[in-house]
């Protein structure tokens, strides 16, 4: 992996580039008017570019979309609770207002938007990204994007990235840290009609959930851990989830109340 820029890129996008290859302790390559796939070909690499409106991950795969960060279900979701709708993440938490929320799989952040929204300003919510790259996009994203939507920008400013695997993360917590811990694993197979979350599967971690994991999550959750799987998945009857069963639904939410 190397960093390089955009194709125009003032003074303070080559500065950025320069300071995420240090972060990230990867090397920063110039794109000196040669094309993206011209610098990935030549040191065989991916890369990730720093532009003035976003940053996004690319691959060798010419088949293969970028990845950059974009609020995805999130703008529709909030605008469904503003409406006074139900959300199936919020009540499956039984999450309101002045709670915290850890979410251990933070993905495309669309869960801990919408968990923020609603836990506000005296709140908190966490969210814990396992794959280094996916983070820094995160952490900037989430404070840099401007959507017209006031409720939204709030919800994604409030959000803390953190960058490791979940499962060593949560040892860092004491107990009750958290009142959900909220546990979303990256499904093998899109389950989804959406191509939002497209881009993010070759870069996601697919490590499974582990018992000693769950046993984590219940140690630094204070009310309630929450899975979200396959509506088929063995997982909750393994690990002793009660499961909220949506009809039609290709997904469940599991939980398990402390």
């Amino acid at each position: 992996m190397f960093v390089t820029t955009c194709g125009r890129a003032n003074q303070n996008v080559i500065e950025k580039a320069q300071m995420a290859a240090d972060i990230l302790s990867i090397p920063y390559i110039p794109r000196k008017k040669r094309s993206i796939r011209y610098h990935m070909k030549n040191v065989d690499q991916d890369c990730l570019v720093i532009g003035k409106e976003r940053l996004e991950l690319h691959t060798r795969n010419e088949e293969s979309e970028p990845f950059f960060f974009h609020p995805n279900s999130a703008s529709f979701r909030i605008k469904r609770i503003l409406r006074g709708e139900k959300d199936p993440l919020i009540e499956a938490a039984d999450l309101n207002e002045g709670m915290t929320f850890l979410d251990c799989t933070l993905g495309l952040a669309s869960d801990s938007i919408i968990a923020s929204h609603v836990v506000g300003e005296e709140g908190n919510v966490t969210g814990i990204e396992a794959n280094k790259y996916i983070a820094h996009i995160l952490l900037h994203g989430l404070q840099e994007w401007d959507s017209p939507l006031p409720e939204l920008n709030r919800a994604m400013r409030r959000i803390t990235v953190i960058n490791g695997p979940f499962h060593e993360e949560l040892k860092k917590f004491g107990n009750d840290a958290f009142d959900v811990v909220y546990i979303d694993p990256m499904f093998e197979e899109a389950l989804t009609d959406s191509h939002g979350i497209n881009p993010i599967r070759q870069w996601a971690s697919y490590t499974g959930v582990t018992k000693e994991g769950i046993e984590e999550a219940k140690r630094v959750a204070k009310k309630r851990v929450v899975l979200k799987e396959h509506f088929q998945s063995t997982l909750f009857e393994e690990l002793g989830f009660e499961v909220l069963r949506r009809p039609s639904a290709k997904f469940h939410f599991g939980v398990i109340r402390l």
